[in-house]
């Protein structure tokens, strides 16, 4: 049975900041696909596109409008499709899967990155990379919470080598670059490092993408905690709308540590919120979203054993 307040917040909210299909459907794999394998491929999930079609239609995406979005993210290098007879299921491509990965994981993730007083600096000097490369490079640095220090340096307190040494594979640049670990030098009158942090972002934007988060999603949870979800695709709309729109603040966020992060940081009140409500809703969101995989294959795989640990355990 269909909680009817919830019903009405889901519709307010289509219609005041309706998601875009694309991005959406991200979302959507990132979500509730790639947590499962089963016979089409082995790791990453898969998903016939009647399926997908089925689950993106509650969301107001048509036929015509997820055919044209899945298109150009196959274009994008992000899927990669699979044909038996007339019908097509879509994977994340095996190249893209691991930077899939690490971002979604981010998401998931509690906020417990501490800093060790250093800084992982990427320089570029001039000459050392072509125009093209360090447009690219640029953008993919920003994009993973990279600051710009000054012209041709980019740097963060917390960086993750694994993913950096990723950017650097896939814009074909290692090995042009400086990269170095860096801290203050004992008995030189220097800035304090963490001052960088006000050099490098603007935290303002990201604090306001938090607050309209919170003042957005607040009010679901006092009326799920008041009457319960029991509907299963109203459960799953209501958990894919939850992690598309922090998702969306996500993307902006440079996950510094917590040292360097204003006092009180709206983050932390948001990874809350969205805890809560992902753990009141993902049960009975798997019941749908298995439900409407398995109309079409029978074979199709329950979430693997990870799946529960996101928000620091679900069965918590």
């Amino acid at each position: 049975m269909k909680n009817t307040c919830c019903t009405a917040w889901i519709a307010d909210f289509l219609e005041s900041d309706p998601p875009r299909s694309k991005s959406l459907v991200m979302t959507i794999f990132g979500d509730a696909i790639v947590p499962r394998g089963g016979a089409i491929v082995p790791r990453g999930g898969a998903i016939w596109l009647g399926s997908l079609i089925e689950l993106l239609a509650p969301f107001g995406v048509n036929d015509r409008l997820l055919r044209t979005s899945v298109f150009r993210l196959a274009q994008e290098g992000w899927l990669s499709s699979q044909r038996d007879g007339r019908r097509s299921a879509y994977t994340i491509r095996p190249e893209a899967l691991a930077r899939f990965e690490r971002a979604y994981r981010r998401i998931y993730a509690p906020l417990v990155v501490h800093w060790d007083g250093s800084w992982t600096l990427v320089i570029g000097p001039a000459g050392s990379i072509g125009a093209a490369e360090r447009g690219a490079l640029r953008k993919e640095l920003l994009w993973a919470g990279y600051g710009l220090i000054s012209p041709g340096i980019f740097g963060h307190p917390a960086s993750n080598s694994e993913a950096l040494e990723d950017i650097l594979v896939r814009n074909e640049v290692q090995g042009k670059l400086y990269v170095c670990h860096t801290t203050e030098l004992p008995g030189v009158s220097t800035r304090p490092l963490r001052d960088m942090v006000g050099e490098c972002w603007d935290l303002s934007e990201v604090m306001a993408g938090y607050e309209k988060f919170i003042a957005r999603f607040q009010p679901l949870l006092t009326l799920l905690q008041e009457e319960p979800v029991f509907d299963a695709e109203q459960a799953f709309v209501i958990r894919s709308l939850l992690t598309h729109a922090y998702r969306r603040v996500q993307l902006h966020d440079p996950q510094l540590p917590v040292e360097l992060l204003p006092e009180p940081w709206p983050g932390t009140q948001a990874y809350a919120l969205a805890r809560d409500l992902y753990r009141i809703t993902h049960a009975a969101a798997e019941e749908h979203i298995l439900a409407t995989l398995r109309r079409e294959d029978e074979q199709a795989a329950d979430v693997e054993p990870w799946f529960f640990e996101r928000f620091g355990g679900l069965n918590t």
